[in-house]
């Protein structure tokens, strides 16, 4: 690895320490429907945003709900001289970025054949304290 390349992986290694998140690699949703779910809860207090998951029917909000409390618990972890009652924890950002696709065949009429892709996604969770 290059010089250049080992400081910038340095530096991102040291403001990923300074910010609490989880990251979910591989789910097998597609990340269109994903976001769906994501945008309900992006810029909302933790606490309301883990109702909204709670209460959507959607596949994705179980494991969206899954990763925002393992969130939490690393801003937890990161943050021990603080009390989770006494700061105000909302979701800063969420990140659904494609990842690879399973491509199948589907027989069709007349001989022919239809590729199917199954997509599947990475998401990442920042959440950060507003003091009261």
């Amino acid at each position: 690895m290059g010089a250049r390349k080992r400081l910038q992986a340095e530096k991102r290694k040291e403001e990923n320490k300074k910010i609490a998140f989880a990251t979910l690699k591989d789910s097998p949703i597609a990340p269109r429907k994903m976001r769906l779910v994501a945008d309900l809860i992006r810029g909302v207090e933790v606490n309301k945003a883990l109702n909204i998951l709670q209460h959507n029917p959607k596949d994705a909000s179980k494991s969206m709900a899954t990763l925002l409390r393992s969130a939490i618990a690393n801003w937890e972890m990161k943050n021990e001289d603080k009390s989770l009652e006494d700061e105000q924890l909302i979701v800063k950002t969420i990140e659904v970025s494609p990842a690879g696709m399973l491509k199948r065949i589907q027989p069709a009429p007349q001989g022919r054949a239809h590729r199917i892709r199954k997509r599947s996604n990475h998401v990442r969770i920042v959440v950060d304290g507003v003091k009261n």
